[in-house]
């Protein structure tokens, strides 16, 4: 069964401390740093994972765009990021998709719900990021100490004259 997180981009922001924070000063460097985060989410989890934000903040048609291979759209004009949520999860609907949609918009919950999608809080999706992350950090971990200590290919009397001619003696 495929899978899709549709994620409500600004809703997530305000939810998520460090973005909130990061926002009250950036917007862009918070937008970026979502979808990083959701990138590695998406390959972590092998989840299709679209980004929607609200066009209040950008003007104009709807623009789509791939940002570090997750799909990120903003709204025309006139057009809220709930709305083309809805939309999305009518579109992407099938018998062999799971729609999950992250929100903590309690009225857009209920109305995805009812298109056949399941919700996901701004909360329940910032657990399952942090405990990704921290399993990357362990599998890293995990991979250095493994890895056998650096053996000079030269004996340490020669290893010792190569490290006098780099720093200049004689």
């Amino acid at each position: 069964m495929k899978e899709i997180l549709v994620v409500d981009g600004y809703n997530i922001i305000g939810a998520w401390a460090d973005l909130r924070k990061l926002k009250d000063n950036d917007l862009q460097a918070a937008r970026d740093l979502l979808i990083d985060k959701m990138a590695e989410y998406q390959g972590y989890t092998g989840t299709r994972v679209i980004i929607v934000f609200d066009a209040h903040y950008v003007q104009g048609t709807e623009k789509k765009l791939k940002q570090a291979k997750v799909e990120v759209i903003f709204t025309r004009k006139n057009q809220t990021a709930d709305e083309r949520i809805e939309q999305l999860a009518i579109e992407l609907r099938s018998i062999d998709t799971r729609i999950h949609v992250a929100t903590s918009d309690f009225t857009e919950q209920w109305v995805i719900f009812g298109q056949g999608a399941l919700r996901k809080s701004a909360r329940e999706l910032e657990i399952e990021v942090q405990s990704m992350e921290g399993q990357v950090r362990s599998n890293i971990r995990e991979k250095n100490e493994q890895k056998p200590a650096f053996r000079s290919l030269f004996s340490k009397e020669v290893t010792e004259k190569l490290e006098k001619l780099r720093r200049g003696e004689r």
